[in-house]
């Protein structure tokens, strides 16, 4: 840069940033668009919605949900990164798109971290491993005995190569010692499914498709593998409880926008949503989704995504799962 054109520069540089100050300032002056990478009416849509009804009335301006599936939830990632990074556009994120799904493919085409800005954690919950109630396993130690004796024999549906319920059956088995044998389904309804007509032996699946078949007996509940006991099956050890070491498996929804929005939006959305959190109708709708919410800043949600990335990524990485 030469003297003659340096403070041309760096008066356009000024009034880049002095754009960009005014515009956060006037935030939020037009609709915001959450964009959902999976189908309307799933387990990422309810969240998504809960949002939006959580931040318009508080931001004062339309939030609109789009739902745009595809490539495992990368496409919805991908649009929101191309995004203008002004508040406008957000992803609503989960287990799936911004831990598993960029740890176990090269192509997924974004990074979790780096090419998001956590905003908010809006639920998270758990899985439950279940046994068809004919097997002769009461207990999680009971079945990890008998996987041991027969190793590869007993087998665990999951809903694909490289999908969450595919890495918890792994880390299952890393951190039991037990040799299962993952049976591929489209859906975790029919990993369920199979189960129930002695097809496999075993599944992990949420709480809210299991509990049902649980309280009917027709589904045996081994443990859940939150940290923690949930009030809604207290009796149910957690996996750690049964005695497999270090395993904790939640899944969670939250709202991220693209990298480089600036911090005072970031905490604007922030703070409307852990603040719209606490109303006892989202409380009541998150409960029946069988999660809880655990509101906190946007530095905690990243730290708790960059975690769950790398928890699975390393889970991939010794299991050689790979999805491209």
């Amino acid at each position: 840069m030469t003297g003659r054109q340096a403070p041309w520069a760096l008066a356009a540089l000024a009034l880049g940033l002095m754009t960009a100050v005014a515009n956060a300032q006037q935030y939020p002056d037009k609709p915001i668009k959450i964009i959902v990478p999976a189908a309307s009416g799933g387990p990422t849509d309810v969240p998504a919605r809960l949002a939006s009804q959580i931040l318009q009335p508080k931001l004062g301006q339309p939030v609109v949900v789009e739902n745009r599936a595809g490539a495992g939830g990368a496409l919805g990632a991908r649009a929101v990164i191309a995004a203008p990074p002004d508040g406008y556009t957000l992803l609503a994120g989960n287990t799936s798109v911004l831990a598993v799904r960029p740890a176990v493919s090269a192509s997924a085409g974004y990074h979790p971290v780096t090419n998001f800005a956590a905003v908010a954690k809006v639920s998270e919950s758990y899985q439950i491993l279940v046994v068809q109630p004919s097997r002769p396993w009461k207990t999680v130690k009971d079945l990890v005995e008998d996987a041991k004796a027969h190793a590869g024999q007993l087998n665990y549906g999951h809903t694909g190569a490289g999908g969450l319920p595919h890495l918890t059956g792994e880390l299952f088995m890393a951190r039991s010692g037990a040799k299962l044998t993952g049976v591929p389904f489209r859906s975790g309804g029919e990993a369920v499914t199979a189960v129930l007509s002695g097809t496999v032996e075993m599944t992990f699946e949420s709480v809210t498709i299991l509990l049902p078949l649980i309280r009917e007996g027709k589904l045996r509940a081994l443990a859940v593998t939150s940290g923690q006991r949930t009030a809604l099956a207290p009796d149910l050890p957690t996996m750690m409880e049964a005695g497999v070491p270090n395993y904790e498996v939640t899944t969670f929804n939250g709202i991220a926008a693209p990298a480089g929005t600036p911090a005072n939006i970031v905490g604007m959305l922030n703070a409307a949503i852990n603040e719209g959190l606490k109303s006892d109708e989202i409380q009541a709708t998150i409960a029946r989704l069988g999660a809880v919410s655990t509101p906190g800043t946007p530095a905690d949600f990243a730290a708790f995504i960059a975690a769950q990335y790398g928890k699975w990524q390393a889970v991939a990485k010794d299991a050689n799962i790979k999805v491209d």
